[in-house]
């Protein structure tokens, strides 16, 4: 294919997501703005007021980087997840790409794109909520922004990899309710994981979202629980190995042609 022919291909997938999006505004943005007024009305207003300071800050700005993670790992899983189950399934036009001389890395790149903007715009959404409660010092704008892409990333590339393997939809919602719901409580959202014992700090540590509310909460706090680098290359190693596992499939069609 042309460098014109794979443009064209990868802007039609993250397109034609994009629209889907921003049609139903209702379903994809409003939820998780009002959920996390909600967060911040309870975790913020309520028990941070009986809390006080939190490692030097008050818990209100403590837990604002965990809460927009929060909003951007469960929507950029989801969005991806039912997009690619839509087309597996429902609309049925993931044949017509399969059968196209488009390459597996543009099928991966348009789908991942359309979770990383819908991610990215949430993300972003709930920060300017966050405003209204509690106005959070701003450390390092570049580590922020590259945790808040490498975030949007990684959980797209997750809810592909969930919606390749999905055979019914119990297959798309049992994921985000039984692992990635505990994954982003256990995560370090609410709470430093110095603050926990050692056992449970070690199984913190086998946690990904872990990392990426340590490098997000570093962005904007200027602490974090371990090194910032660590943070990253945790989620760049975690994205390769989401593609290589989803170009695998997209590759030989496993799990996909009927």
């Amino acid at each position: 294919m042309t460098l014109y022919q794979l443009w064209t291909s990868f802007y039609t997938i993250v397109r034609k997501d994009v629209v889907r999006i921003v049609r139903i505004w209702s379903q994809t943005f409003l939820p998780s703005v009002v959920t996390s007024v909600l967060y911040f009305l309870v975790f913020g207003s309520v028990i941070g007021s009986r809390i006080g300071e939190f490692e030097g800050f008050s818990y209100m700005h403590f837990i604002v980087p965990g809460l927009v993670m929060l909003a951007v790992v469960t929507n950029s899983f989801s969005n991806v997840a039912s997009s690619f189950f839509q087309a597996k399934f429902f609309s049925r036009n993931i044949d017509e790409i399969l059968v196209s001389p488009t390459p597996p890395w543009v099928i991966i790149a348009g789908f991942a794109a359309g979770g990383v903007v819908r991610g990215v715009v949430i993300g972003i959404l709930v920060t300017l909520v966050s405003l209204f409660f509690a106005v959070p010092p701003v450390h390092n704008v570049f580590v922020i922004a590259l945790f808040l892409v490498l975030s949007s990333v990684v959980f797209s590339l997750a809810g592909l990899v969930n919606g390749i393997y999905a055979k019914n939809f119990d297959g798309i919602t049992i994921i985000p309710t039984f692992v990635l719901t505990p994954l982003v409580y256990l995560g370090g959202v609410f709470y430093s994981v110095s603050a926990l014992p050692a056992i449970w700090q070690t199984l913190t540590y086998a946690n990904p979202i872990f990392y990426l509310v340590n490098g997000f909460r570093y962005g904007f706090l200027g602490i974090s629980d371990v090194s910032i680098s660590v943070s990253a290359w945790v989620l760049v190693v975690l994205a390769a190995v989401l593609v290589a596992v989803a170009w695998y499939h997209i590759r030989t069609g496993l799990g996909l042609k009927q």
